[in-house]
């Protein structure tokens, strides 16, 4: 009988340790929408970098230019 509950108890951690996860990953990724509607609201529109290209600065545009 004790091979069993050694088993169940196995199991039990296994499903709290994916419950844990998931409940981690669910923070977080709240976490970083709330970052981003507080950017938005203080810029005025949504920030979108992710994938996007650093822009030029301003130094190095008038370098260029001149």
């Amino acid at each position: 009988m004790s091979g069993k509950d050694e088993t169940k108890d196995r199991m039990t951690r296994t499903e709290a340790e994916i419950r844990a996860e998931r409940l981690a990953r669910t923070l977080r990724d709240n976490l970083q929408r709330r970052k981003q509607q507080a950017r938005a609201r203080r810029a005025g529109a949504a920030d979108e970098t992710m994938g996007l290209p650093a822009a030029p600065s301003a130094a190095k545009k008038d370098e260029s230019d001149g």
